[in-house]
């Protein structure tokens, strides 16, 4: 197997870079990326060709998202040079202590049903980004996603096979306990419909068509946003989700709709090797990326060589110590006090990196002390972390004018709640995330949001090459594995050279060392899973220094988008082999 670290060896592409001049999108699936494509034919921008993607996902791949979920954003509007992040993260209703759920006999939250539901975030969260620098009437936005929900989709694979998530594996749940989800994802006798059948969503046809009706109404295309947004959080679709939520003794109430906002804040970011890279604050678990690349920053990766031992042994310890440090001080910032500045220093990365044995794997969870520049936290005041032994999609739009966006949308999974009858989607069931312990500080709270895995990504290098600058946007679906797959890939861009086609495409690894965000919390010491295509030597190599491998398929870590533009002003998107979609408008623009 070929060295991707090979600088004389030709560049692997797979399939081709795909490559434009007016506007770039990536998604999850064809359809929405295609909806994308719509909206710069419209004459629209990146934000308008991301919203109108990320609502046609919530239509074609409901299993990973629909509108009852959530959707963090990053943003960098042309000309500003800003990049702002957008709280699309759900918040937990104003019942939900700790006594509300411990009372019920709980020491989990479970993945499934009200109790574990918040507010939708996510049509807010696309709204408000529209409102502030889109260029489209939201009900041209929309246009896509309602003709999908009203005309049809064909079923593909994902929705019918995909395991725990797909139609398949679900049926029976639906038939016997959830009559509105088999009235909208099953047969008349009770079965998912095959691949290639068509699937109307006639509930979630008519909410759309109101919001767009809305947007009329509320006149030019930032009012129209607004009123789209009243109607959604103060009328009828309020009142129905805390109809629902209160029918089955959910802690969900339609005041916590009414007052639910999204916030736009200032991204966490940091400088790496000549590129300024953001992430969404710890309300999100984007930061661990940024740890990540402190601690690496102290070692001469290039030398090491893409994907050899010593390189991924590197990175799997250093993923190791940012995790834990996730696990330690990660929550809602507006309610805890996140230490996130000595997390991000230079000096703390540092002292991390010390802790690294470049021949031996750490089996411990180790969290430090930023507050004091420690390398390594007391024992006794490390957190208990539980037992110890991926339902997403995300769109990356770049556009002519420098606009760039990068959302991950996720939540409101078909899987987790009963469809709303009333509006085509079920809740999302994003508070199980939440630990039931008063000591954890993603403990739950009244009005808190729950620690998110969600992890857009948005990076802008200022170095030098032929094609440099470049500006990117990008992120992934995968639970705690994003950061983890994107962080690889942006090394692979950056650090070997890789055009973005390829770095998506090249061999992956993932650690299960940690506690998983999910229910039931599990983790794996010492665990990572390789993908095949890695050499085998290599994975031996990485077994004698302690850690414990397990090989997957050749194609398993990742479904990577990414749309970018460099200096000359080429647009560039792409997207992971396996299982995403990349375009660029127009349909005839180069490709090569």
């Amino acid at each position: 197997m070929r060295s991707f670290g090979d600088a004389s060896a030709k560049h692997f592409t797979f399939g081709g870079r795909v490559l434009g001049l007016t506007g770039a999108v990536a998604s999850e699936h064809y359809l929405s990326a295609q909806a994308g494509m719509d909206m710069y034919g419209a004459g629209g921008n990146a934000f308008d060709a991301a919203a109108a993607a990320a609502l046609a996902e919530g239509v074609v791949n409901a299993h990973m998202f629909s509108l009852g979920g959530e959707c963090p954003i990053l943003a960098r509007p042309a000309g500003s040079g800003a990049v702002h992040s957008v709280n699309g993260n759900t918040k937990a209703p104003a019942k939900a202590t700790l006594e509300a759920f411990t009372s019920r006999g709980l020491s989990l939250i479970p993945p499934r049903g009200v109790i574990a539901s918040g507010v939708p975030a996510a049509l807010d969260a696309i709204l408000t980004m529209l409102e502030r620098w889109g260029s489209l009437p939201f009900e041209i936005v929309a246009e896509p996603a309602l003709r999908l929900a009203r005309d049809g989709f064909p079923v593909h694979e994902g929705l019918f096979s995909m395991p725990n998530y797909g139609l398949a594996d679900n049926a029976r749940r639906f038939a016997e306990t959830w009559p509105a989800s088999a009235a909208l994802y099953l047969t008349p006798d009770k079965m998912p419909p095959p691949v290639g059948a068509p699937l109307k969503n006639s509930a979630q046809t008519a909410l759309l068509d109101a919001l767009m009706e809305a947007s009329r109404r509320g006149g030019d295309s930032k009012s129209g946003c607004r009123a789209a947004r009243d109607f959604f959080y103060k009328g009828d679709p309020a009142a129905a989700i805390g109809r629902f939520s209160r029918e089955r003794d959910g802690l969900l109430a339609r005041a916590d709709v009414e007052a639910f906002e999204t916030l736009v804040e200032e991204p966490v970011s940091i400088r790496f090797r000549g590129a300024s890279v953001y992430k969404c604050g710890p309300w999100s678990q984007g930061p661990v990326f940024l740890q990540l690349l402190r601690i690496l920053d102290n070692f001469d990766l290039a030398g090491m060589g893409h994907n050899s031992a010593e390189y991924l042994h590197l990175w799997l310890e250093a993923a190791k110590l940012a995790y834990a440090d996730r696990e330690q001080y990660y929550a809602d910032p507006a309610l805890v006090d996140v230490p996130m500045a000595g997390l991000l220093s230079r000096e703390y990365g540092a002292a991390r990196a010390r802790l690294i044995d470049t021949k031996r794997a750490g089996l411990t969870l180790r969290p430090g002390d930023p507050r004091k520049g420690a390398a390594l936290l007391p024992e006794d005041r490390i957190i208990p972390q539980g037992p110890w032994g991926p339902g997403t999609v995300h769109v990356a739009a770049a556009d002519k004018w420098g606009n760039l966006a990068a959302l991950t949308p996720s939540g409101g999974w078909i899987t987790g709640n009963e469809i709303i009858p009333e509006l085509g989607f079920p809740l999302t069931t994003r508070i199980q995330t939440f630990y039931l312990d008063p000591r954890h500080p993603n403990a739950p709270a009244p009005g808190k949001r729950p620690r998110t895995t969600l992890s857009p990504s948005l990076a802008v290098f200022e170095g030098t090459g032929a094609a440099a600058p470049w500006e990117m946007a990008f992120g992934t679906m995968g639970g705690d594995q994003q950061d983890q797959w994107t962080s690889q890939f942006f090394l692979n861009r950056l650090i070997f050279g890789m055009l973005p086609q390829e770095a998506i495409a090249a061999p992956k690894i993932t650690s299960d060392h940690f506690p998983g965000t999910f229910y039931p919390h599990d983790a794996a010491p010492g665990r990572a899973k390789a993908e095949g295509r890695i050499d085998g030597e290599i994975l031996r190599e990485l077994e004698r220094r302690g850690h414990e491998i397990i090989v997957e398929g050749d194609w398993s870590a990742g479904f990577i988008c990414a749309a970018s533009r460099d200096g000359r002003g080429v647009l560039e998107a792409a997207a992971d082999p396996r299982g995403a979609i990349a375009k660029v408008f127009p349909a005839t623009a180069l490709a090569r």
